[in-house]
């Protein structure tokens, strides 16, 4: 499975240091490897987010959200 940032999400990416992006990095070849393994979001107070899937990293100061779009990993987000 491929692994596919919006323009948002480099630009996110770009702002990490480096132990933080070390992080990110081994949670998304985790995602290679089980695409479902983040947590389902869903509809929360009127915010449809249903096919969407959220990763938290460094002690859940960073959370990394994506979902699957035909047979790729579509990386949405990375923020604090």
């Amino acid at each position: 499975m491929n692994i596919q940032f919006i323009p948002e999400a480099v630009d996110d990416y770009k702002l990490l240091d480096g132990s933080i992006k070390k992080s990110v990095n081994e949670k998304i070849d985790k995602l290679i490897e089980n695409p479902f393994f983040g947590e389902a979001l869903g509809n929360k107070n009127n915010i449809d987010l249903t096919g969407y899937y959220k990763i938290y990293v460094a002690r859940k100061s960073y959370r990394i959200v994506y979902r699957i779009v035909k047979n790729e990993i579509e990386i949405v987000e990375i923020w604090e």
